[in-house]
Formats: C-alpha cells, structure tokens, sequence
C-alpha cells in the first residue's frame, strides 16, 4: 500500500510572482516575468513533499475553479465552499533576491455545511493516510476549534499530526495531546506571552506546553534557524551563512520535512528531523515561487546544518 500524507488548507490562493530589477516604494516597475500557481500552506506543503518522494493529498476549502486547477497538478479533493480565491502577491527583485509580499485575506465560506463535509472527508481518509498537515489561515464563517478539531481526531486514530496555525487556532490546537506545532516568532510569543531572545529561552517558554501534553514544538526563526523542543530533550539547529532569497513557502517545506520523516513510524529521531528541516527550508529559499526546494542544495547544506542540545529548564524557570 502506498503511503499518504494529507494536508489540509482552508484559506488556499493564487500565488503570483512578479520579477522586477529592483523594487523601489512609490515607483512604477516594469514587471520582467509573471508566474502564477494555486498556493496555500498546505498546498505547498504537499508540493514539497512530491517533490520529496512522498504521495501527498491535499483537501480543504476553494471554489470549482481553483479545485479544478489543483487537480491539474496533484491529487486533491476539496469542498467546494468559497465563491472565490483570494491571490498573494510576492515581487522578488533579480538585483539580490529580496522578496516583499502582499497578502489578501480571503473570502467568507459561503457553505453552511462546509465545516462538517470538511470534517467527514478527513475521518473517512484518515485509515489511509499515516501523516496530516493542518496549515494555515482560516477563512471567514469557520471556528478556530476546526484545525484543533480535526487534529484531534486524526490523532485518537494513530495519525501524526502538524498544526502550523496562528492566533487563536493555535492556542486551541496547543491544548490537544499529542500535536505537533511549527510556530514562528511572533506566533510563539502569542501563545506563550513570553518574548524569548535566545535558543535557551525559546525552549524554557515553550517547554510548559510539553508538559501538557503537545508533543513536539518546532519553532522556526527564519534566518536564525529553527529549534525543536520534545519531551525528549531540545536542540538548536542553524546554518553557518543564512539564505538570501525568498523565505515564502520556506515554513511549509520545513513542515514537508517534518511529516516525512514522522510518517514513517517509529521513535522519532529529533535531532535528525530538525537538521533536515532547516537544510529543506534553506533550499526553498533559493526558489523564487512557494513551495518548491532546490533539492541539490538541500543534499549539500544538510551536512553543514550545525546542531546544539540545549540545558533543560529547571521547573521554576519554564513555569508559566
């Protein structure tokens, strides 16, 4: 039987890439190339994990349009429940790879019945797939409840299972036992009021949602690397020289990494999965669009990735 990773993505868009010299505030640009492709967290994710050599599946909300386009490229099966697809804008200057990003929020589910058939459409798979992904924003007229919801349930089934949500998602998805969570910096600080500063820190503010329960938290701080805390223990991971590119998309190859190796059963190597996270998130960097890796750089920077185990916080200090 072939093994499958599903990913969820309620909020999906239309990437647009526009190529410029160089991007200059309150100028007009002659636009050199335009690419447009169906985005979204886990639309990227499932992206990435082909590319990968995994078999992924992607569901969620869009309209027939977009749901149309997606099956032109992998496999998917959608509720259709959004009268439209809302488009992020990313210009990537040619001069040194800087990315600026324009992000439209979306339309409302326009389905009364789409939070339930999503949820129905999950379960009914989840005895075929061995790794979920739930990522991303949400659109208007669905509860937050929904990514931890369905986390839960692909979880009692034996299912690992990723949330990489933000705001009150997360908080709700950071009380189910057995998650998996990817928070950014600011996500991070959102949850657990803390501002950390550094690798030790980032661990003592994270390390009190181990304790209740989540099982491991990925926290990615884009140039300066990414740090996982388990019950296990915590590690740092970095490069010795950051990527110059554009990081859109490189959270979601990191959370493709991450699946990968977590659908293959077993006790998971931490250490291992973090070092390959960064070394993919690096190699997404590298391309221009979302959702696509350099995989020659990500086999040449994984070896350089350099890893630390970070000192356990003493009780007093990881209290909330």
């Amino acid at each position: 039987m072939v093994d499958v990773i599903l990913t969820v993505t309620m909020n999906p868009a239309y990437d647009m890439t526009y190529r410029v010299e160089r991007f200059e505030r309150g100028q007009a640009h002659r636009v050199r190339s335009v690419e447009q492709r169906i985005g979204g967290k886990g639309i990227n994710v499932t992206r990435v994990l082909n590319q990968l050599g995994r078999y992924s599946r992607a569901t969620g909300f869009s309209d027939h349009a977009f749901a149309a386009a997606a099956e032109l490229e992998m496999p998917v099966d959608f509720v259709h429940a959004l009268p439209w697809v809302r488009r992020t804008v990313v210009i990537s200057e040619s001069e040194d790879g800087t990315a600026t990003a324009l992000w439209e929020p979306g339309a409302r589910v326009s389905n009364p019945h789409a939070v339930q058939q999503l949820a129905v459409r999950v379960s009914g798979l989840l005895p075929d797939i061995n790794g979920l992904v739930i990522s991303g924003s949400l659109p208007g007229g669905v509860s937050p409840s929904l990514p931890a919801d369905l986390a839960r349930t692909a979880i009692a089934a034996g299912v690992s299972t990723i949330c990489d949500v933000d705001g009150e998602s997360l908080r709700l998805a950071a009380q189910v036992p057995g998650v998996i969570l990817m928070p950014n910096t600011d996500e991070l600080e959102r949850l657990t009021g803390r501002v950390p500063l550094t690798p030790d820190e980032v661990a003592t503010a994270a390390r009190p949602l181990i304790d209740r329960g989540v099982r491991a938290i990925i926290a990615t701080r884009g140039i300066d690397g990414m740090i996982a805390i388990t019950e296990a223990g915590s590690w740092y991971a970095n490069l010795p020289e950051p990527m110059s590119g554009n990081p859109t998309g490189a959270g979601d190859s990191a959370a493709a990494a991450v699946i990968s190796a977590l659908s293959d059963g077993g006790d998971p190597d931490w250490p291992a999965i973090l070092i390959d996270a960064v070394a993919t998130a690096a190699a997404a960097v590298l391309i221009p669009v979302a959702g696509e890796i350099d995989r020659c750089a990500r086999t040449r920077l994984t070896p350089t990735v350099h890893l630390e185990k970070l000192a356990e916080p003493s009780p007093q200090d990881s209290s909330p």
